[in-house]
């Protein structure tokens, strides 16, 4: 007779985790609204707005106002870069993962972001950016999804397709994968709703509550691979 051959259980990463995915996208809400409301109407994630907003002030010869959003936009390329080389660096370290690394410098911008007066918002912007373009390149599947945490676009654009092809097919998996996306849309709205808040009542230290929900997300990785159901 032969040997019973036993099912191979997939292990997933924490840092692909539901719980996971929920902190970084609560955070990077709150990130968005925070930077639209608190520091000049600049959107700290959102670059594809900050490209028009500089190609208009281009085009009305407001040079200081185009300034002010190339900033965000240099350092979101820099905070890619660096990424890759904090990735390369400690991508064999055992005793911390790469992204629990960039979790935590991502952290300390956002605290260095509180307690910069308003007459520095082009740098307070420019960390946001920074810290944006770390996150969102090194957090990029949840669940094996391919899923942004500080955006909504591609998700949309997601959700939407896998509901379709399952009112084709009727593949339930497409639908739970839908859902998935929806959901992380849902998280990202709850955050910018309280960036909006708490900002309204906090000012520029508000950030902070984003760093705290980066420091969640540092601690939460800590726990061992879940495995798949």
């Amino acid at each position: 007779m032969k040997a019973a051959v036993k099912p191979v259980i997939k292990s997933r990463q924490m840092s692909e985790s539901m719980p996971l995915a929920i902190f970084l996208t609560l955070a990077g809400g709150f990130q968005d609204a925070y930077s639209y409301n608190c520091r000049g109407r600049v959107f700290a994630n959102a670059q594809t707005g900050n490209i028009v907003l500089l190609g208009q002030n281009l085009a009305q010869g407001h040079w200081g106002a185009a300034f002010r959003y190339f900033i965000p936009l240099c350092a979101f390329l820099l905070g890619v870069y660096i990424t890759e080389r904090v990735h390369h660096r400690f991508r064999t370290n055992e005793k911390i993962h790469w992204r629990q690394v960039i979790l935590l410098i991502e952290s300390l911008l956002l605290v260095i972001t509180g307690f910069l007066p308003q007459t520095l918002n082009i740098s307070a912007n420019a960390l946001m950016s920074f810290a944006c373009a770390m996150q969102v390149n090194s957090f990029r599947k949840f669940h094996g999804l391919p899923c942004a945490t500080t955006m909504c676009i591609g998700n949309i654009r997601s959700a939407t397709e896998m509901l379709c092809r399952y009112h084709i097919t009727k593949d339930k998996s497409l639908r739970r994968k839908s859902i998935h996306y929806y959901f992380v849309i849902l998280i990202f709205a709850i955050g910018a709703t309280a960036g909006a808040l708490i900002t309204s009542v906090l000012g520029s230290p508000a950030i902070w509550t984003a760093a705290c929900l980066l420091l969640a997300g540092f601690v939460l990785m800590f726990m061992k691979e879940q495995p798949e159901p």
